[in-house]
């Protein structure tokens, strides 16, 4: 007799259906399907949920709980090479577009969270990271000479370390180009690396009512308007408003801009950046960059707990369906925790999770049995997201 939902039931009961079904129908999903893009969807978020390693892996486990498929909301039989067929076949811009839809979702439900610093604007940091191939492999995917890789580019909404923007391009792809794509938001601050300082795309910036913090590079030449005054004390060397006088710069970036020098008390770093933000003071500006080191944490988070690095088809659609049915799979979980209103980390509850996919216990009680039991605290090396 069948009491309750199973705990991987109630994780997709999240899952917006009739949003999915109008992502797979606008790229040509047929009705009538054996195996839809939703089964698809679903065998690939238990993989992630599960920390499965390969199609086998998969196959083995969802045979093993065969009774139980139906009320996993999974229609049809599971195969390997079923799978790997929908890997190949089914069009990675589904998954593409039901992360984005989810990724509205969960900030929607995070824009209420707490910020470390008193600003009312939002806050994003904007970075990329490079995940290696293997050229004999993933020929269609080279970079360099002998290896071959692809590059995620994320947009990371810094209340609730949600991912506002991603993109997937070839690893040879420049950072700065990804500028061009960006929707700017009015008001909102954009904290980035100075591989994305190029002057003429930093003025869409200026022009759109943003601002920025960025690095900047060593040669940058400038001359100075005039110097606020700084507190030595903390570290600034400088506040100063100038004007770029490079023979490119100068024409793409006609506007003052903020250059603000600091030397970081604990690693004598000398650092040097811009700006065009003219009211922030000049501490809460190098507190901004500081921010931006909360990407690269994403970055190794989801690499740790996420299966993207290891890839269960060769083709460039199987390798971009896994990773955005990946990023669906973390957003959802972010979601279910927000909805629900759950203390446990991220982490805490990817591992619970992981444990009781086939039980028929609610999720919040799962989590509170837990927090009774007192878990250890994750390894120091281990990296927390949602504290």
């Amino acid at each position: 007799m069948h009491q309750g939902q199973l705990v991987f039931a109630q994780v997709m009961q999240h899952v917006p259906l009739s949003t999915f079904r109008r992502c797979a129908a606008k790229y040509g999903e047929r009705r009538g399907d054996a195996f839809t893009c939703l089964d698809q969807f679903y065998c690939m978020a238990f993989a992630q949920l599960a920390y499965r390693e390969s199609l086998r892996d998969i196959e083995a486990c969802l045979r093993a709980q065969g009774p139980k498929l139906y009320h996993m909301g999974i229609r049809s039989k599971v195969s390997r090479n079923t799978l790997a067929q929908a890997n190949a076949t089914h069009d990675w811009r589904v998954h593409a577009d039901f992360a984005q839809h989810l990724i509205a979702m969960a900030r929607s439900l995070y824009a209420d969270e707490p910020f470390s610093m008193e600003l009312s604007d939002t806050v994003y940091a904007l970075d990329s990271s490079t995940i290696d191939l293997c050229l004999s492999v993933f020929p269609w995917a080279p970079y360099r000479t002998t290896d071959a890789g692809i590059k995620l580019h994320t947009l990371l909404d810094l209340r609730g370390s949600i991912p506002a923007f991603m993109r997937i391009s070839e690893a040879k792809m420049h950072d700065v180009r990804i500028l061009d794509e960006l929707i700017l938001e009015p008001g909102a601050i954009y904290i980035m690396d100075r591989g994305y300082l190029d002057a003429a795309r930093l003025f869409r910036f200026q022009e759109a009512g943003s601002f920025f913090v960025i690095r900047a590079r060593k040669n940058t030449q400038f001359q100075r308007r005039y110097s606020n005054e700084v507190d030595r004390a903390t570290g600034l060397g400088c506040d100063q408003v100038v004007v770029l006088t490079g023979r490119d710069t100068a024409r793409s970036y006609p506007a003052c801009l903020r250059r603000i020098r600091f030397k970081d008390p604990v690693s004598s770093k000398r650092l040097v950046f811009l700006s065009n933000a003219m009211a922030l003071p000049a501490l809460t500006i190098v507190e901004l960059y500081r921010r931006r080191w909360d990407v690269e944490l994403f970055f190794k988070w989801i690499k740790q707990h996420l299966r993207i690095k290891a890839f269960f088809g060769t083709s460039e659609n199987a390798v971009k369906s896994q990773i955005w049915i990946a990023v669906s799979t973390y957003v959802l979980v972010a979601i279910i925790r927000k909805r629900l209103r759950l203390e446990a980390s991220l982490y805490q509850l990817l591992q619970i999770l992981s444990l009781t996919l086939f039980e028929k216990t609610p999720i919040k009680q799962l989590i509170s049995d837990a927090s009774g039991a007192e878990l250890p605290p994750p390894p120091g090396n281990q990296l927390i997201l949602f504290d």
